[in-house]
């Protein structure tokens, strides 16, 4: 648990994500506790991913724009990378935060990850903030009781919604998924109908082509469709117009 009361650092004036990302990375000693620090039970990593504009999503790409900010292992070394980092909520495009612990990384292929799956939980605008500090705090603090199984934590930031993902190690124990699925719950105050979606990674990694074709067919359906839309409405216009000609040429 974190019981401790350790004061948030100030943020710096004019500080923005970039400039956090270009300090952090190279904060030397940051692997081990500082002198009368709080040790935490696992070491982690904060990582920052945006997707490039224009650009195709496929695995190759999502690596590339997976940037480490800072590894931490106590308490107080993680509120003062923590109070540095602008919130998800002020995040703007299709930008990903992700917690993981050091040495996995956060991508379906790693070793550690493999194997194992993770919780959805699709946001309304607006919650990212809190359920994203809520569900990292109870995973520094173990609160999920499942030993090593805990790989690490995502929230994705997207124009529509956010979501917010615990990953864990192995997909196959039920018993174990279960704990975190009904943790997760307690930690961010879900209501009892709240939908949660467990996914494998290697449904993922098969399925991914197709969601992004899937994807990419909506996209060009709403194209469509926005356009329909915009002839009808420029022909509603036309016909109003016309209309009115007509009607004042009647009353010549």
């Amino acid at each position: 648990m974190l019981d401790v009361d350790c004061e948030r650092s100030k943020p710096m004036p004019n500080t923005n994500l970039v400039q956090c990302l270009e300090v952090f990375t190279y904060l030397p000693g940051t692997h081990r506790p500082g002198p009368g620090e709080h040790p935490l039970q696992f070491n982690y990593s904060f990582w920052f991913s945006r997707k490039s504009p224009g650009k195709q999503s496929s695995v190759a790409n999502y690596d590339q724009n997976l940037k480490l900010i800072a590894t931490f292992a106590s308490v107080e070394q993680f509120w003062n990378t923590y109070s540095h980092l602008v919130r998800p909520s002020d995040l703007t495009g299709h930008s990903d935060y992700q917690l993981f612990k050091e040495g996995i990384k956060p991508i379906w292929e790693d070793t550690a990850n493999c194997k194992g799956g993770k919780w959805i939980v699709r946001l309304k605008k607006g919650l990212a903030s809190r359920c994203w500090e809520n569900l990292i705090l109870a995973m520094l603090g173990e609160q999920f009781m499942v030993g090593e199984e805990i790989c690490g934590a995502v929230i994705s930031v997207r124009y529509q919604e956010d979501i917010l993902s615990l990953w864990n190690r192995t997909a196959s124990d039920l018993t174990t998924t279960s704990r975190i699925r009904d943790t997760l719950k307690r930690v961010l105050n879900l209501p009892p109908n709240t939908i949660m979606e467990y996914k494998t990674h290697n449904d993922s990694i098969k399925y991914a082509p197709v969601t992004k074709q899937l994807s990419n067919i909506i996209d060009k359906h709403l194209l469509i469709k926005y356009v329909f839309t915009l002839l009808s409405d420029v022909r509603f216009v036309l016909i109003s117009e016309t209309t009115q000609v007509l009607e004042t040429q009647m009353f010549l």
